[in-house]
């Protein structure tokens, strides 16, 4: 049977089953993530941002293509994060752009607006890099345009759009060599095929391929991947929670236990989803590990335990997670009348940033991506009349550029990358000057300063000939892989040693959450063995992820 033509309701589907495939394989996309820093943010980050579009079109009362691709792009914009999230969003918004006016959508039709949909994602990214999810759209559109001409079944049409996605994901890893170093696909683009397969569910009725299953060795990665939104948290309220503990458990099947019961991961599954949400559960037949946020932790434990040994068990109250970043969220309602805007994590980094004049604080970072709405809400509560953003992160800088888009202010984007970069470019700051003066003044200061970053491995890998073994301590010079060292002190040491030369003064190092005072001290003392004319500052940054973040001036 042929189908002509998409109508609203048919529209409705594909968004609807596109969303739920994107997030059904959401930690997957994440464990694509090159660089072995514990973040696995792609997958999460489209997730979020495809699940803002579906609300605004599940809210959207039209019986026309045109008005919900209008609501799929609108939500998905402001929904937007890090830099896959806003890809994706760009392709939708030419997506949308191609179908003003239409009612429903025939073959053609359907193959020009993911056409547009590329055009648009291209001009919007500075410089497009191959072999990424722009490749994957490309190529994916082509497919499409080329069976349009072919052929007037939007069926078909879509099946030649995943088809193309399939055979353009294959070949990232030789257009990116880091991702043939790796041995991965590109993430993003993974992500889009699924977002893609999707729409043809949608159309097609029915389920042509189930979600990736991981083995339970990548269950690891992918637990570490796991995390929860704070910027999204925080526009809820604490007894909006209805699953407060976030609760991992490991379960050795091989283990005799008494009254043990046959091992069935749908049933397994199907128990766990109904004690909470945010199921994660995988197993390879010897070892089931389980991600859920419930209110009984004690049930999953007791559930768990019916098919063998438990190991690894860890609960977190999300309650009291939320009630801190809220807490934070609510501080300095003050207007001004420039405002600067900054995005970090940690509370010796907030007070570090106040300190040098930061009006407003996002909570976020690598692990945390604020979407385009959070940035938009902070500008607005400034109460400004115009806003400068410091991103300090190079997947929130996309993000900030769209808030900026579509502010009601004057807003600039300093591209800072790093927390070191922002605290820096605030030294050029001045209240009296222009936003384009202060955009471009804080610019020049990125490059003044020299970033490093301390994490541990969540993987083994070879980045830029850098053997990482996983759980060591690597070292990131201005977003770039240098050191691996399974001691922290050395590997803090070691990266330091490279950032420093003839001009170097001044040593910064901020210790974060799984670091301490003391370990700070002893890097201090091993550098100043060597180089006593560095001046060298302490701080408590209390940041996660990292370590140590370091600056050298």
């Amino acid at each position: 049977m042929v189908l002509k033509e998409i109508d609203s309701q048919q529209f409705r589907v594909m968004v609807r089953v596109a969303t739920h495939r994107m997030g059904k394989n959401a930690e997957f996309v994440n464990s694509l993530n090159v660089f072995p820093v514990p973040d696995g943010d792609t997958g999460t980050n489209m997730n979020l941002t495809i699940e803002s579009g579906a609300k605004a079109v599940n809210e959207d009362p039209s019986t026309s293509v045109a008005d919900l691709t209008k609501s799929l792009s609108k939500g998905m914009l402001m929904g937007a994060r890090g830099n896959s999230g806003v890809i994706t969003s760009q392709l939708f918004r030419g997506f949308y752009k191609a179908t003003q006016g239409m009612d429903t959508l025939n073959a053609k039709e359907l193959a020009d607006a993911f056409a547009n949909g590329v055009a648009t994602a291209y001009k919007a990214v500075m410089k497009p890099v191959e072999g990424t999810i722009l490749t994957v759209a490309r190529l994916a559109a082509q497919a499409g345009e080329n069976k349009a001409a072919e052929t007037d079944d939007v069926a078909e049409v879509m099946k030649a759009v995943v088809e193309g996605a399939k055979q353009a994901l294959k070949t990232t890893p030789d257009l990116l060599p880091v991702l043939k170093q790796v041995g991965v696909v590109d993430s993003g683009g993974q992500g889009l095929l699924f977002i893609y397969e999707g729409f043809l569910e949608g159309i097609l009725g029915e389920n042509f391929a189930d979600e990736y299953q991981p083995d339970a060795a990548e269950m690891d990665e992918m637990i570490n991947a796991m995390h929860h939104q704070s910027s999204a948290q925080s526009q809820l309220s604490t007894k909006d929670i209805l699953n407060g503990y976030c609760t991992e458990i490991m379960v050795d099947l091989t283990a005799d236990v008494p009254g043990k019961k046959p091992f069935n991961l749908d049933e397994f599954r199907a128990h766990l989803d109904k004690l909470g949400d945010s199921l994660l559960a995988v197993s390879d037949g010897e070892v089931a590990k389980v991600h859920v946020h419930t209110e009984h932790p004690g049930s999953v434990f007791q559930y768990g335990a019916q098919f063998g040994r438990l190991g690894k068990i860890k609960i977190d109250n999300m309650r009291i997670q939320h009630e801190t970043i809220v807490d934070h969220d609510d501080e300095k309602q003050e207007t001004v009348d420039f405002a600067v805007i900054a995005v970090c994590s940690g509370n010796g980094i907030r007070k570090l940033f106040e300190s040098e004049g930061v009006n407003r604080i996002i909570s976020g970072g690598q692990t945390m991506n604020p979407s385009t709405q959070d940035i938009l809400d902070a500008i607005k509560k400034s109460g400004a009349k115009k806003a400068i953003v410091l991103p300090n992160n190079g997947n929130i800088v996309m993000a900030a550029k769209q808030a900026a888009e579509v502010a009601d202010i004057p807003v600039g984007i300093v591209p800072s990358k790093t927390i070191s970069q922002g605290l820096t470019a605030m030294l050029a700051f001045d209240s009296e000057q222009s936003v384009e003066e202060n955009v471009s003044a804080m610019t020049d200061e990125l490059d003044l300063v020299v970033s490093g970053e301390v994490t541990q491995a969540n993987r083994d890998t070879v980045i830029d000939d850098v053997e990482v073994h996983k759980n060591d301590f690597i070292g990131m010079i201005d977003g770039d892989l240098k050191i691996d060292n399974p001691d922290l002190i050395e590997a803090t040491v070691q990266m330091i040693e490279a950032m420093l030369d003839e001009d170097s003064e001044i040593v910064t190092l901020m210790f974060g959450r799984d670091a301490s005072q003391a370990d700070a001290e002893k890097v201090e003392a091993e550098l100043a063995k060597k180089h006593d004319d560095l001046e060298f500052e302490i701080h408590d940054g209390g940041q996660p992820v990292y370590h140590f973040l370091v600056s050298v001036e």
